[in-house]
């Protein structure tokens, strides 16, 4: 019964807040109800209530309508407190299992100030935050990637208590967030194919783009090379920031093989992890071979991320 009701309620916050990179709560959005000091309140006002119709007080009975109008006035104001608010994705990069995948959401307010917004996925803690009238505030959310492949948080939960805590409005927005959980990288033996030639004398090698294997002389440094490479001694007699240039042997681009390990899938996973972070800091070339597919040998960020992403989305659904 209880997975039903979570299955309608599911159902009926897909069509009154639909999913959105960007939501502004209205009043279809928001919804307002008493917090456990409210119901305390409510009680107490209850019983100043019967105590003034006993004792036939007229102060008793100001006291009491004066505290019931507070509490209608802070249905008001709780309510104006969210309304308006509007919720923006943004960005978010990708991680290793293990890790706290990090996802930022940004408040904008169009008109007046919000006072104490509230923010997160249920059971974590709620963050809090204000935003300036017609300004931004800015918000990150940690979730533990506990799992390789896409990460959906799901529907965020909005909330404010301000101004009395007597009670509470708030929302559940779907903001189509998502990032990428790589393979946790794992150590261990080089998982070669048999197309690498033990001989590193091999006939025919020749250099052959970027890599690690021959050296070819010193160049200008530039943005993104790797500091590991830079040339000190030349720096130092003065002959600016100079990079020693390698080159990866053609004969001898690697090929990290997934049939070649042994294991279960995700222990291989990772251990190809490992290799495509290893071999991309030192800027050798290779290709990965995973069932259904073969990335051909290259190097550079863009080769690693789309091996790192293959690595992730092995054998899950599109």
């Amino acid at each position: 019964m209880r997975a039903l009701l979570k299955l309608r309620w599911s159902r009926w916050l897909a069509r009154r807040i639909p999913a959105a990179t960007s939501i502004r709560l209205t009043q279809r959005r928001i919804f307002i109800v008493p917090t456990l000091v409210g119901l305390a309140f409510a009680a107490a006002l209850l019983l100043m209530l019967l105590a003034a119709i006993n004792y036939q007080n007229s102060l008793a009975y100001g006291l009491t309508f004066l505290l019931a109008s507070v509490f209608i006035v802070a249905i008001l104001h709780t309510y104006r407190n969210l309304a308006g608010l509007v919720l923006k994705a943004r960005g978010a990069r990708a991680v290793f299992v293990g890790e706290q995948g990090c996802f930022q959401v940004c408040l904008e307010s169009t008109a007046r100030a919000h006072q104490a917004v509230a923010l997160g996925w249920p059971p974590t803690g709620l963050q809090t935050r204000d935003v300036p009238a017609q300004g931004v505030s800015l918000c990150e959310l940690n979730l533990p990637a506990a799992q390789r492949g896409w990460l959906r948080p799901g529907r965020l939960r909005v909330e404010s208590r301000f101004p009395l805590g007597i009670l509470v409005a708030w929302s559940w927005v779907d903001l189509d967030q998502a990032l990428l959980v790589y393979p946790r990288p794992l150590a261990g033996e080089l998982p070669l194919s048999a197309g690498l030639s033990d001989d590193p004398e091999e006939q025919g090698a020749r250099a052959h783009g970027r890599g690690a294997d021959d050296f070819q002389g010193l160049r200008s440094y530039q943005p993104g090379d790797s500091k590991r490479r830079l040339h000190w001694k030349a720096y130092s007699r003065g002959q600016g920031l100079l990079v020693k240039d390698f080159a990866a042997l053609s004969g001898r681009d690697l090929c990290l093989d997934f049939d070649a390990l042994h294991g279960d899938t995700e222990t291989r996973l990772s251990l190809l992890c490992h290799w495509v972070l290893a071999l991309s800091e030192r800027q050798q070339a290779f290709a990965l071979s995973l069932p259904g597919g073969v990335l051909a040998p290259d190097s550079g960020d863009q080769h690693r991320e789309a091996c790192l992403r293959a690595l992730a989305l092995h054998g899950l659904p599109a």
